[in-house]
């Protein structure tokens, strides 16, 4: 039986109003604190195939997403990626920033296109040396990047290839506004290192049991709240956590 998720309270900063940001984390900031990045801020569009962090490759900007998806990948022994995290307007491309790391393994590729606001690697970093507020979301945010991570290895460890189609199609609907996520049956055998047609039998599943309604290139969330019950323990807890420490996750930005 699924453990019940803790309710804790609340550490999250006041969200501000600031109608011309999205991304979710730098709504949280302080008006004088935003005004650090702002400036020097400027907004970008990605689209899909982009590389917003090549793996093993100097990280020049950070990218804080105002709407679409990248995907988080690493490269296996035979040479396929295996889809490790995804960001979105809740983020950060990269975290490894907010740690002063250059360059990492891991590979950020745009998934759905949108808009971005980009900022220098070094800009931040003198930002965050000069605004405590800044610095303390931002590793507040590794903290939760960290838990998703681990809550990636346990599911896939010990849940059904269902059961973690429902979390990751959670995942997405989370970071996208609406309910129709442009996500093919290769997207997602990359995202769940499963083959596709395990992807097919599990997409099936799922349809059949009326949570999501697909058609070519397309998946529409019918039910969340009977996925949010198939993901199980594989999800929630890192979405606590954020909501905990940042503030709203899926609210309207």
């Amino acid at each position: 039986m699924d453990a019940v998720l803790p309710q804790v309270p609340s550490d999250a900063p006041r969200e501000i109003s600031a109608p011309a940001i999205r991304n979710r984390l730098l709504r949280t900031l302080p008006a004088e604190d935003l005004a650090l990045l702002r400036g020097r801020a400027e907004t970008v569009a990605v689209e899909p195939g982009m590389r917003l962090a090549p793996a093993n490759a100097p990280m020049t900007d950070a990218y804080f997403l105002e709407s679409g998806l990248a995907s988080v990948s690493l490269a296996t022994a035979d040479g396929s990626r295996l889809e490790v995290g995804i960001s979105g307007r809740e983020g950060l491309v990269s975290p490894a920033l907010v740690l002063g790391v250059e360059r990492t393994p891991f590979e950020t590729e745009v998934r759905v296109g949108g808009q971005a606001l980009r900022l220098g690697a070094e800009t931040l970093r003198e930002a965050m040396a000069r605004s405590e507020a800044l610095r303390r979301l931002l590793m507040r945010y590794v903290q939760v990047v960290t838990l998703w991570t681990s809550q990636t290895a346990l599911s896939n460890r010990r849940h059904k290839t269902e059961e973690r189609l429902a979390r990751w199609l959670l995942l997405v609907h989370d970071r996208l506004d609406g309910d129709d996520l442009a996500l093919t049956h290769e997207t997602l055998s990359t995202m769940l290192g499963v083959h596709r047609p395990g992807v097919t039998v599990a997409v099936h599943e799922l349809e059949s049991g009326g949570m999501i309604a697909t058609k070519r290139g397309l998946i529409t969330i019918l039910d969340r709240d009977k996925l949010v019950r198939l993901a199980g323990t594989s999800y929630g807890f890192a979405e606590a956590e954020y909501e905990r420490l940042i503030g709203p996750l899926r609210a309207p930005a």
